[in-house]
């Protein structure tokens, strides 16, 4: 059984600023990223399908989300470590948050905070973006 995270989200997203400003450089905070999609659990194949596929990604993403408990819980995998580890940093923030907390989270200012997209290259941006896009659609289908 999966438990609901016990920081908020806002909290979780300190953590992670936290943790990037530690860092320091940016070949620090990319190498903690791609580790964060090492720690991802592996997707099930049946979860491979066009459906959960994110399109704009630059790699090979899916997404596959469900409710429980009132939750939205998301699992995903890709092809590309710096993709994997992307998607693995989202879901550190949106997995098992209601569709409310899910919306009402500025996703585009928690990464500007965390400073990912300047970062990446414009097309990884795009793709950052459309993970975020895939999931707000979960939330906003179920909530």
């Amino acid at each position: 059984m999966v438990t609901a995270p016990t920081l908020s989200i806002d909290e979780t997203l300190a953590e992670l600023v936290e943790e990037f400003d530690l860092l320091g450089d940016w070949e620090g905070r990319i190498e903690y990223v791609i580790d964060l999609g090492k720690g991802l659990a592996p997707l099930p194949e049946a979860a491979r399908t066009e459906a959960n596929k994110v399109p704009g990604c630059a790699a090979q993403v899916w997404l596959d989300g469900r409710a429980a408990d009132g939750r939205l819980w998301f699992d995903a995998d890709s092809d590309s470590a710096l993709s994997k580890g992307n998607i693995a940093l989202l879901l550190k923030l949106y997995s098992g948050r209601t569709p409310a907390e899910i919306l009402a989270f500025d996703a585009r200012a928690a990464l500007d905070r965390l400073g990912l997209p300047g970062a990446l290259t414009r097309q990884r941006a795009n793709g950052l973006n459309s993970m975020v896009g895939r999931i707000r659609e979960t939330a906003l289908a179920t909530g």
